[in-house]
């Protein structure tokens, strides 16, 4: 089942970005507390996990970001799209992707933007399968 995620979810998730680009679960901290509420008491900030049998399997974050332009409408950021390599290839993934997009499409965004680091041909044919374009703009990043 597609939902979004709750307080509870905190350690699964952390262990689900292991397979993404974590090499493993942080230790509990302050600082990893105080992000983490930060997160979950920002309406802007949702975290849409896919839940099978218990287990948080699949997720990707969406933002919602306030904007001036575009008639005063917003946009959205998604990021850290992962699923569990045991799960990968049944639909999860799309169906996180899928509510982001309505989380979207409900709060009146104009646009959404993903990027990847990924340069595996799969992943970008599973991003275009999903709706997203790599044609328009040009991405930058600055990693600091």
């Amino acid at each position: 089942m597609v939902r979004e995620s709750k307080a509870e979810d905190l350690w699964q998730l952390l262990e689900l970005y292991t397979h993404l680009h974590e090499k493993e679960v942080p230790p509990d901290s302050p600082k990893l507390r105080e992000t983490w509420e930060a997160i979950c008491a920002d309406p802007n900030y949702h975290i849409v996990v896919y839940e099978e049998q218990g287990r948080v399997v699949s997720a990707c974050l969406c933002l919602i970001v306030p904007n001036l332009t575009h008639s005063v409408r917003p946009f959205a950021l998604v990021e850290n799209v992962v699923t569990h390599r045991d799960h990968r290839g049944k639909g999860y993934a799309t169906a996180c992707l899928d509510y982001a997009a309505d989380l979207a499409r409900n709060n009146g965004c104009y646009k959404i933007m993903l990027m990847t680091g990924s340069k595996e041909q799969s992943t970008l044919d599973f991003y275009r399968r999903a709706g997203y374009s790599s044609e328009g703009k040009t991405p930058f990043n600055m990693l600091l």
